[in-house]
């Protein structure tokens, strides 16, 4: 994301409006303009994404005299990170060299508030690196602030090697907070063998869609199919990106790790994994279920070259976080930050 000072008088000739297959070449070229890559597969991606799921997807573009100036990509959030409330996020924000400085980011962003308060959605949330001094100068003017949730993140050989604790639940949730995760079985030396090993883990599938929602009802209460269902859409429909895993005993499912592969999102240049949601069956509690879905992401990123692997936990979820620390996360460079809307 790229946002100069905002404090020249805002230019006329203005036009806001939802972006179109057609602005696909001008948002690939200013954003190469600010970052010094060209992330067409990127963009093409996410344009394809919000042309199959408008209703998750919030795209708008900022013309001036006739041309393409600036743009704002945002995502719905109906159950990522354990949030039981909607969210929207704004993942990418992108204004002309030339033409920053101007209050253009803030227009976007106004329309995008707007989008916001008509889906009766009173909270935007977004991450920044602490050393993007500019982005984090304009969240703060536009009433940003930090938010409570921790961003932690460890490089994917980390993850796979490390041990973790013995997990009994695991989900980023603010129910049963107190029975997430067992540690009073010692933890093992041989994480991958053991975890692995033991548990059949295998990538997201059709048929693994109702068994990820009794198990998620389980853990939280409430039922969220038709999250499990869209993520598994994903899966589908693009599965260069997803790397969501399932783990099985006795042919029924007994926890899920859903992930995406991040190749652009909040400006980063280079592919992340995305832990969105984790969860174990409390019936199989200290089976090392969480060790064995958490290892084998990582030994398939290591094959897919992406390096790092993050996720964002709430920070009175103690024992949730403790399970990934054990792991070998720590907390990150980038920051949560939150807007509350009125509605």
């Amino acid at each position: 994301m790229a946002i100069g000072k905002e404090s020249k008088t805002i230019q006329t000739g203005i036009t806001l409006r939802h972006l179109e297959r057609r602005d696909l070449d001008d948002v690939v070229q200013i954003d190469a303009s600010i970052t010094g890559r060209s992330r067409r597969n990127y963009f093409e991606r996410r344009l394809a994404a919000a042309l199959r799921e408008p209703l998750l997807h919030v795209q708008f573009g900022l013309e001036q005299n006739g041309s393409l100036t600036g743009y704002m990509l945002g995502r719905r959030l109906e159950g990522e990170f354990g949030s039981p409330d909607p969210a929207l996020r704004l993942e990418v924000v992108g204004v002309k060299p030339g033409k920053q400085g101007c209050g253009l980011g803030s227009k976007l962003l106004g329309m995008l508030e707007a989008e916001a308060k008509r889906l009766d959605i009173s909270e935007l949330r977004t991450l920044a690196a602490w050393r993007e001094h500019g982005m984090l100068r304009f969240l703060d003017r536009a009433g940003f602030q930090l938010g409570r949730n921790h961003v932690i993140d460890c490089l994917v050989q980390v993850g796979r090697i490390v041990s973790s604790g013995e997990d009994k639940v695991l989900a980023p949730e603010h129910h049963h907070l107190s029975t997430e995760i067992d540690y009073s079985a010692s933890p093992a030396n041989d994480f991958d063998a053991l975890a692995r090993d033991r548990i059949d883990v295998r990538s997201l599938a059709p048929e693994d869609v109702e068994g990820m929602a009794r198990v998620d009802r389980t853990i939280t209460g409430r039922d969220r199919g038709a999250y499990f269902a869209r993520q598994l859409s994903e899966v589908l429909q693009d599965s260069a990106i997803r790397v969501s895993l399932v783990a099985h005993r006795d042919g029924s499912v007994v926890g899920y790790l859903t992930a995406k592969v991040d190749f652009g999102d909040f400006g980063r240049a280079e592919p992340v994994a995305v832990i969105d949601t984790i969860g174990v069956d409390p019936g199989f509690a200290g089976s090392r279920v969480g060790s064995a879905l958490l290892s084998q992401l990582c030994v398939n990123l290591e094959a897919l070259q992406v390096e790092r692997v993050e996720t964002v936990i709430a920070r009175e979820h103690v024992d949730l976080l403790g399970f990934f620390y054990k792991a070998g996360f720590a907390p990150s460079e980038r920051l949560g930050f939150v807007k509350k809307l009125s509605l």
